[in-house]
């Protein structure tokens, strides 16, 4: 399972919003694929280094990503995030596209949620909200 504080989902989503607004649009989640399929606001979770959220929306030439790492599965601040990714996520990187506003709807449904907890199976994704406890 991986987990991800709320207010970072919102926003990369918001983030998204605003690169499409300003680049041309959203990228396609199925990489050409299926072309005029999918051009709407989502989210990917990516399996590589660590395990992260970013959004979908078009880049301009040379801009970065804004990206929010899973807590289990972030390589600058646990050491054991890539045994995590493989364990949970698989060997192999990956992309999985997380429509966008399926995840507002479920966020907006639980507002007493600080966390989104995305489990993976073989043959599924499932999307948590859910109230971690403050750390002191």
């Amino acid at each position: 399972m991986f987990t991800f504080p709320i207010v970072a989902v919102r926003k990369v989503i918001e983030r998204g919003k605003t690169d499409a607004v300003n680049n041309g649009g959203f990228r396609n989640p199925y990489y050409g694929l299926k072309p005029g399929e999918g051009e709407k606001p989502g989210l990917w979770l990516v399996g590589d280094e660590g395990v992260y959220l970013l959004s979908n929306g078009k880049l301009a030439e040379g801009q970065k990503a804004f990206i929010c790492y899973a807590e289990e599965c972030n390589p600058s601040i646990n050491p054991d995030s890539w045994h995590y990714k493989r364990q949970y996520f698989g060997g192999d990187d990956g992309i999985e596209f997380i429509d966008a506003a399926e995840v507002l709807h479920l966020l907006d449904k639980t507002p007493d949620a600080t966390h989104l907890c995305v489990q993976l199976t073989d043959t599924s994704i499932s999307l948590t909200p859910t109230r971690q406890p403050r750390q002191h």
